[in-house]
């Protein structure tokens, strides 16, 4: 099913794991182990697989966000 089709149902678009990982660049064991500790994306659990909503997927990555350094941070030792 395409994603066009997905939208014209209201369904929102979903990531395997292995989509998830290669997304963000890291192996399909590091998404799992973020999720066991409890770090990981909020997923759907389909039978045996999980699958990630993208607003999820967009909501972890924000919240992994770092801030900007102050000015007075920027290094150096003043």
């Amino acid at each position: 099913m395409d994603t066009e089709k997905l939208l014209g149902l209201g369904l929102e678009p979903v990531l395997t794991t292995s989509e998830l990982a290669e997304y963000v660049g890291v192996q399909v064991q590091a998404i799992y182990d973020l999720r066991t500790d409890g770090r990981g994306p909020s997923g759907i659990r389909v039978g045996r697989e999980i699958r990630y909503r993208i607003s999820d997927v967009r909501r972890w990555l924000d919240s992994l966000h770092e801030p900007e350094p102050a000015l007075g941070d920027l290094g150096g030792d003043h």
